[in-house]
């Protein structure tokens, strides 16, 4: 198997714990990770309008709570030829699910990682991946606006802060996962931490997972 961050880390990759290895190293020939367990959210209050917006593309979402039930699935394939991964966060509160899902593909020629944000890829980020004691960490870098076949670069006051770490506990056999995203402008957006486990399923179990359906583009390196 070999996935989009694996690409990207190269040979960093053998320093990841070999759980947290095996969950980003799933690629187009591969089935399907489903991931199940609960999420403790936070929210800023000066967003919130931009968070309700969000959740027509399902991206970001305006809901706060303790251990929500969280479920997350991972899938590789090819788009456009590029080597991609969806992976899709269901949050599901008392009286709704939320939606966050990304495609995280590796530009080859740039020999660079991208994520696009929600249905359609409407906001596209570089990410840099490293390890830590074994965890992967990701922080985000440049980030455009996607409208069809063009890219508007953010300025620096509008690029949203991520960092998202996921480590592996052995004691419990479970994942952990500690997700942020400030602003600076508008400070704390939504960050969220809990635990899961994982289980490899068929691709044919699982609906449609291409929140993009062509990317003809990427962003201008």
């Amino acid at each position: 198997m070999t996935g989009v961050y694996e690409r990207a880390l190269g040979d960093v990759t053998a320093d990841l714990h070999p759980k947290v290895r095996e969950r980003y190293s799933i690629g187009p020939e591969d089935g399907v990770t489903v991931g199940r367990g609960e999420m403790d959210i936070l929210r800023g209050t000066h967003v919130l309008p931009v968070l309700y917006a969000m959740t027509a593309r399902d991206m970001l979402f305006p809901e706060a709570g303790h251990d929500v039930p969280f479920t997350v699935t991972t899938v590789g394939y090819e788009l456009d030829g590029h080597e991609a991964m969806t992976t899709r966060r269901e949050f599901h509160f008392d009286h709704r699910t939320r939606r966050f899902d990304t495609v995280t593909v590796w530009d080859s020629a740039g020999e660079r990682l991208l994520d696009f944000l929600g249905r359609g890829g409407l906001v596209a980020t570089e990410l840099h991946p490293r390890v830590e004691d074994g965890a992967l960490v990701v922080e985000a870098g440049r980030q455009w606006v996607h409208l069809g076949d063009r890219y508007v670069e953010l300025p620096a006051p509008l690029v949203a802060g991520v960092e998202v770490s996921d480590r592996y506990d052995e004691t419990g056999e479970r994942y952990h996962v500690l997700a942020s995203v400030e602003n600076p402008l508008a400070g704390h957006v939504l960050s969220y931490r809990g635990s899961f486990t994982q289980a490899l399923t068929e691709r044919e179990e699982v609906g449609d997972l291409r929140p993009i359906r062509r990317l003809e583009r990427l962003p201008p390196r």
